[in-house]
């Protein structure tokens, strides 16, 4: 299954300069891949850093979380609700992303309970490992 970014705004509610998905390369009922191709243009370069554009490594995490939300929301019991952040456990930054880079999030859900999971993250960028750990969410209206 593979989604461009229409798609992927017919599913989750983020928009420019949020959304931080460019598309959606695999999927499976409990695992997703996301693409984010990083530029010069985002929005974030002109303060973090001006002398040296580094993605801010929360906003690594936050596209972990779209490329997950596609993933829950796009479920039928799940469509018109929305995914909130319920926690971020052990993440490790292992390489700075700057522009060129393009990032492969992969999100595997490992729990999920009445509305509230736990996901693994894995994010590599030219199959070196950007940034792993644990994110947490609630499903909600």
């Amino acid at each position: 299954m593979v989604y461009n970014s229409e798609q992927i705004k017919q599913i989750i509610p983020h928009r420019y300069p949020m959304l931080l998905v460019d598309q959606i390369i695999e999927m499976s009922e409990t695992s997703i891949v996301g693409i984010k191709a990083v530029t010069i243009n985002e929005p974030f370069f002109m303060g973090h850093f001006p002398v040296k554009a580094v993605m801010p490594g929360v906003l690594i995490v936050e596209a972990c979380a779209q490329s997950g939300a596609v993933l829950l929301l796009s479920k039928p019991e799940n469509k018109g609700k929305l995914a909130y952040f319920a926690g971020i456990n052990k993440v490790r930054f292992k390489k700075q992303v700057i522009p060129g880079d393009v990032l492969r999030m992969e999100v595997e859900l490992t729990s999920l309970r009445l509305n509230i999971g736990i996901a693994q993250i894995k994010v590599t960028s030219d199959n070196e490992l950007v940034c792993v750990g644990e994110i947490m969410f609630g499903i909600g209206s």
